[in-house]
């Protein structure tokens, strides 16, 4: 599995929003900015957030973006597959379909089944609160995943 830059991005884009919550809506420029982050790129990963109950937004000369819940409501997980579409190492239509076609696969199905498991659990135990706790601004974003 590989994240891709819209994952992280959006990871990025979400933690500043978390910590500038107390903000009110912030302009997406002054979020790529602060992230040296193209504009165009967070464009592009609102659109994916937009389609989900991430983001509230405000048009007008005083718009922009903010969380719609808590720092806390929001998991790495969640936010990955939001753009990343999933977190699984091995895609389940793989293994299925090796399964069925070797005895053997189904023995190594569990490998991947278990990493999944490890994986999933550990980023659904992080949220964008846990981020901000752990690092705030001494570490700005050098969580490692």
């Amino acid at each position: 599995m590989k994240i891709s830059t819209k994952g992280r991005y959006a990871l990025r884009m979400l933690l500043d929003l978390a910590e500038h919550r107390n903000d009110g809506f912030i302009a997406l420029k002054d979020i790529a900015e602060r992230q040296n982050i193209s504009k165009k790129y967070l464009e592009q990963i609102v659109a994916l957030l937009n389609r989900t109950d991430v983001l509230s937004t405000n048009r007008g000369s005083q718009g922009g973006y903010r969380l719609a819940h808590l720092p806390d409501k929001y998991t790495v997980g969640d936010i990955l597959r939001i753009t990343e579409g999933s977190i699984s190492p091995v895609a389940d239509s793989d293994l299925e379909h090796r399964r069925h076609e070797n005895p053997t696969a189904t023995m190594s199905s569990a490998v991947w089944h278990g990493l999944e498991k490890v994986i999933t659990e550990y980023l659904d135990g992080i949220t964008l609160q846990d981020i901000i706790d752990k690092f705030g601004d001494s570490a700005r974003y050098e969580y490692h995943i």
